[in-house]
């Protein structure tokens, strides 16, 4: 479910129910899959609809039979030895990296009859993998947007070229273009994947849309720890490939330097074999304890697209971070952007040798974030698509995990 503190994309979709809730608009969730945490959730962001699920107050139950034996699945493969888990997944998914999964059509018939039902203003489509929606017949001349989070078309390109399998296969740029043409606006995750959209289709209002980068500075009383750096990733390829080279080629340069790594999320508990001074912390419930401890970021990023939102967590924090080029594709360049660029391994060793000791004030970052990802920056481009065919008192946010 969308929430604070969890992948990127999930934070982003929390961040747009929130902001609209607060506007005054009504928002239902259309989950056309059943991806919960457990056989129920607790979940109060929105109401909740789905045909494998039902929500009762705060309670989220699954019900569908088929969903409840894939999360048991699912449950099995976590107390699996983590290289039998990985081999598992990746021959379930017939591949590598799985960008997405396009709904099933049994899910998308729902979710039609669900929006002729609720008639709402507006319908927001969590990524190309929920468009077919779109074409349904109760959709038509309702005001869609398709939330793209991500040009997958390019994120298939460069896993493919570092050498991984990836599904759904042959995912092409035209194949992307006629799935974003199905609605009438498409939000972006970034401005350089705002143009490639625009070029790809040109009939389509495109705009940025982004979790704001709400403040977070440290209390007066904390101290940040000289030498600790952390990481922010869930167990998505990009996320274990970058970890995997940060580890192998870039750790063992920092040996003796007194640097430490907290890795936050599930990528540090997927991940075999930490070595002395690198601590797995997992999912945790509130990222400022550790993100305020820490005295410098990193994102060794090789792979992937799409705006990083780790980046401005920790920007938000106060943190500055050590990042790669990938990673930082689609952030505003400023001369005050909390970020410090390395473009290989020995690069990224000497920036972290120079930096973890000396953590940098946590004005410049967040100055950072104020002036280029508030909420008017985050969120202007949104607001003026639900409002160019007329007013929108309602709107209807049509996803899955």
């Amino acid at each position: 479910m969308p929430r604070p503190g969890a992948a990127g994309h999930l934070a982003v979709n929390h961040a747009i129910i929130k902001w609209l809730r607060a506007q005054g608009h009504e928002v239902t969730v259309l989950l056309t899959g059943a991806r919960l945490a457990g056989p129920v959730e607790l979940y109060a962001e929105a109401h909740v609809a789905g045909p494998h699920v039902r929500h009762f107050g705060r309670a989220l139950f699954v019900t569908s039979p088929r969903a409840l034996v894939a999360q048991a699945a699912r449950a099995v493969l976590r107390c699996l030895p983590r290289s039998l888990a990985a081999r598992l997944r990746a021959a379930r998914n017939q591949g590598d990296a799985m960008l997405g999964a396009f709904a099933a059509p049994r899910d998308i018939r729902w979710c039609a009859q669900a929006v002729a039902r609720l008639a709402p203003e507006a319908v927001l489509v969590d990524t190309i993998f929920r468009g077919p929606l779109l074409v349904e017949p109760e959709l038509r001349g309702i005001n869609s947007v398709i939330i793209a989070h991500d040009l997958f078309h390019r994120r298939a390109m460069a896993f493919e070229a570092a050498g991984y399998t990836v599904r759904p296969a042959g995912l092409t740029r035209a194949h992307e273009a006629a799935l974003l043409s199905r609605a009438r606006a498409v939000g972006a995750s970034q401005p350089d994947e705002a143009e490639a959209i625009r070029a790809m289709c040109p009939q389509l209002t495109v705009f940025t849309v982004l979790k704001p980068a709400m403040l977070r500075p440290p209390p007066p009383a904390v101290r940040r720890i000289p030498g600790r750096l952390v990481f922010i990733g869930s167990a998505a390829l990009p996320n274990l490939d970058g970890m995997r080279w940060f580890l192998a080629e870039i750790w063992p340069q920092l040996a003796g330097h007194g640097i430490t790594l907290d890795i936050i999320g599930a990528c540090g508990t997927t991940l075999r074999r930490l070595p002395p001074g690198v601590r797995a912390c997992g999912v945790v419930a509130e990222l400022a304890p550790l993100l305020h401890q820490a005295a410098l970021a990193i994102a060794p990023l090789r792979t992937g697209s799409g705006i990083k939102v780790k980046l401005l967590d920790y920007a938000r924090h106060g943190l500055a971070t050590v990042v790669t080029p990938p990673a930082l594709a689609g952030f505003q360049a400023a001369a005050e952007a909390p970020f410090i660029v390395a473009g290989s391994a020995v690069m990224f060793a000497e920036a972290v040798r120079r930096s973890a000791h000396n953590p940098a004030p946590p004005d410049r970052a967040m100055a950072y974030c104020v002036k280029y990802y508030g909420e008017v920056a985050s969120f202007g481009g949104l607001e003026a698509a639900l409002r160019a065919p007329g007013t929108v008192p309602a709107a209807l946010y049509s996803g899955a995990v």
